[in-house]
């Protein structure tokens, strides 16, 4: 390997770089040219052949400044293990991708019968006030979050996919809808909007939870195969 300055070479994070890639250099940044780096997040993966893969990482620096490396890395044949087989590459960040039309297109009224049972749910999902199981449908269980980050969740907005969502009256026993609640939570960090997809059914002439899109019931009963996926992302973050 090319020489290195003493520090970097010494430092806890270049005996780890040097450990996952012995034959990579490591950078000689001059002094000050560059900000501290405050995490490093992976985007992307791609596999190019049997265990060689191209993983993109957004950079973030103390500055605000996003930068974005592909680096070239090679797995064993359980994954369970990586080296990095080559020095990384800057590239363009990513662009920003056409999103499709959100089906929540009927506005619910505030002050209706679904919006108030929208905004009892989720304030005792979300503050520990009191029991969450009083607004769920028979057999779906769900659990409030643990401990209480919020002190208070008000609604802002409530859309629906189906109209009958927007019915004066709660409708026929049976019927479901789904909906898209925004919310403001405030809490001792401050006030933090939130947004959650939520499917509900009439039962007895009041509304009840059926399923929390993000956050599958306990009982399996989770997902409704009409409502929007959402994908999850492994982050690794490292300082």
């Amino acid at each position: 390997m090319a020489a290195q300055p003493r520090a970097d070479a010494t430092s806890a994070q270049a005996r780890l770089a040097q450990l996952l890639a012995p034959d990579i250099d490591l950078p000689n940044p001059a002094a000050d040219a560059q900000p501290k780096l405050e995490s490093v997040t992976a985007v992307r993966s791609a596999q190019r052949d049997a265990g060689d893969w191209a993983v993109t990482v957004a950079a973030q620096y103390a500055d605000g400044r996003v930068r974005y490396f592909v680096v070239p890395v090679a797995t064993d044949a359980s994954g369970s293990s990586f080296s990095v087989t080559g020095a990384p590459g800057v590239v363009a960040g990513p662009a920003r991708a056409e999103v499709a039309k959100s089906p929540y297109g009927v506005a619910v009224p505030p002050g209706g019968d679904l919006s108030s049972a929208v905004g009892k749910f989720l304030g005792e999902y979300l503050t520990g006030a009191g029991e969450v199981d009083r607004y769920l449908a028979p057999g779906v269980t769900l659990s409030p979050v643990s401990p209480a980050p919020y002190r208070a969740v008000t609604v802002q907005q409530v859309l629906a996919v189906e109209q009958a969502a927007a019915a004066e009256q709660v409708p026929a026993d049976g019927t479901a809808v789904r909906v898209l609640a925004q919310v403001e939570a405030r809490g001792g960090a401050g006030r933090w909007p939130l947004a959650y997809e939520i499917e509900l059914k009439a039962r007895s002439g009041r509304w009840e939870v059926a399923a929390l899109e993000r956050e599958p019931s306990e009982s399996g009963a989770g997902r409704d195969d009409g409502a929007r996926s959402h994908a999850r992302r492994a982050v690794e973050r490292s300082r």
